[in-house]
């Protein structure tokens, strides 16, 4: 078991909280070695805090599928030296498509690439998550103590301390739960085990090599065109980009599941069978793709209540990413809430020169995390009823609504003036003004603004934001 004291890092760039650091190094207890928890650790080391990541399983697995990083995220990994690694691993999408289920006709069209990249100030990619995962956690070895087979079954959230499977006990000054949707330390915090509620869908998800689709004239210019595609149909809706440079697809299909039970995770082997059966009746292309499928995972979709508050009473103890704002993957920004929570974190604890600024640091992270967080999900569950509505007088509303944003985008992508307000449109890409709110989000400009505003006088409302938090 590796138990070496973790590291402060050394190599913070000028740039990276305009190279501050804390005066105060702390011990930090990172529960989770997800994406999330990598990120924090990532951030508070360079903060220059001494970061400990606690992880149950034995090794780290290469196992999962595509997953998307939009400007917001992708602009904090170039930020932390992660950029070429990007341009390496993943694949740039030069538009969305939104395609009907039944004769794959295209209704809904936005661009990506280049106008995201002139929009936002970075490009949006689509990466396999163990690439994803394997980006991070190179990035932060050098500087934290991961350890593996460290299941944490029970917490002490005034020392703070947890235990560990093997009764082992670890201390810290602060403790970040980054555990996930199954989340132990969410439990220290809401008071109890919080039982999730299923959304009556589930996702398979499957990846095909791209080399099958480029020998079949029907599917090849699904790995040509570099666009991320929606099939929307009734009760479910298809997700299919490219990943690892076009060597693979990358396909999410959700559909109704109202069975009682199952399990909650996005590991768990399904039913090919039963997969195919589900799509009868979609469009051509998607029969082709689903018969190059010989496996596929499906990931039961739960939901749960919104927390009061992310932080225990006793303000050592906070929750990052799922495991205090899980997302349902309508909206592809799971992993983007969280990695924007990590540098949220890491930028605030940057400020730090003493122990009592603990739990007003934390607060501090939940007031600037809290309401963005819950309106993306907000938007992501929305996304599942526009996206699912059975063939009739409201889904073909959509998809008129959705033809004029498509309209206007090709209007202006040949030099032309938009002549639309697509506030509230059915494609919630075109809504400038919502994607300039998800898309055009920095984490650090939003921290630094805030600190500027009110850090000199947080310490001296410690009890108000506390009562407000909760």
């Amino acid at each position: 078991m590796d138990t070496r004291e973790p590291q402060i890092a050394s190599d913070n760039p000028d740039h990276l909280y305009k190279g501050r650091r804390a005066s105060l190094p702390l011990d930090i207890i990172v529960i989770g070695c997800g994406l999330g928890g990598l990120a924090a650790a990532y951030c508070l080391a360079q903060a220059g805090h001494k970061v400990t990541i606690l992880e149950a399983a034995f090794a780290i697995s290469d196992v999962g599928a595509g997953i998307q990083a939009s400007p917001n995220v992708s602009r904090l990994l170039k930020r932390w030296g992660l950029g070429p690694h990007l341009e390496e691993l993943g694949v740039k999408p030069h538009n969305l498509s939104i395609r009907r289920w039944k004769n794959d006709e295209v209704v809904g069209f936005t661009p990506f690439g280049e106008t995201f990249v002139k929009e936002y100030g970075s490009p949006y990619y689509h990466v396999h998550r163990a690439d994803f995962h394997r980006m991070l956690y190179v990035a932060v070895e050098p500087h934290c103590n991961i350890r593996v087979g460290c299941r944490v079954v029970s917490v002490d959230p005034s020392k703070p301390s947890v235990t560990l499977a093997s009764g082992e006990i670890v201390s810290a000054d602060v403790l970040i739960g980054a555990d996930g949707v199954k989340s132990i330390t969410r439990q220290y915090v809401v008071g109890g085990p919080d039982a999730p509620m299923a959304t009556g869908d589930s996702a398979y998800r499957a990846l095909i090599p791209t080399e099958k689709l480029l020998q079949d004239d029907d599917l090849k210019s699904l790995v040509e065109k570099t666009e991320s595609i929606i099939w929307m149909g009734p009760r479910g809706h298809i997700v299919g980009y490219n990943i690892r440079a076009k060597k693979e697809y990358n396909l999410v299909m959700m559909h109704p599941d109202e069975a009682e039970g199952g399990v909650e995770s996005w590991t768990e082997g399904g039913n090919v069978e039963r997969m195919r059966e589900c799509y009868q009746g979609w469009n051509i292309v998607i029969q082709k793709l689903l018969a190059l499928i010989p496996s596929t995972l499906d990931w039961k979709l739960m939901v749960r209540d919104p927390l009061p508050s992310w932080i225990h009473k006793d303000g050592k103890l906070a929750l990052l990413g799922d495991s205090c704002h899980p997302m349902l993957p309508y909206r592809a920004q799971g992993s983007a809430m969280a990695i924007e929570d990590a540098a949220v974190l890491g930028n605030l604890f940057s400020h730090c020169s003493d122990r009592s600024q603990i739990t007003p640091l934390l607060y501090a992270y939940q007031s600037l995390r809290y309401e963005r967080a819950t309106a993306t999900q907000v938007s992501s569950n929305l996304n599942r009823y526009i996206f699912h509505h059975p063939d009739g007088p409201e889904q073909e509303e959509r998809d008129n609504q959705m033809r004029a944003a498509m309209e206007d985008a090709l209007r202006v992508a040949r030099g032309e003036k938009s002549t639309l307000v697509l506030e509230g449109n059915a494609n919630q890409w075109a809504d400038k003004t919502k994607s300039d709110i998800q898309y055009g989000y920095d984490a650090d400009e939003e921290t630094e603004k805030w600190w500027l505003a009110n850090g000199d006088k947080l310490m001296s409302f410690v009890p108000s934001i506390s009562e407000a938090a909760n």
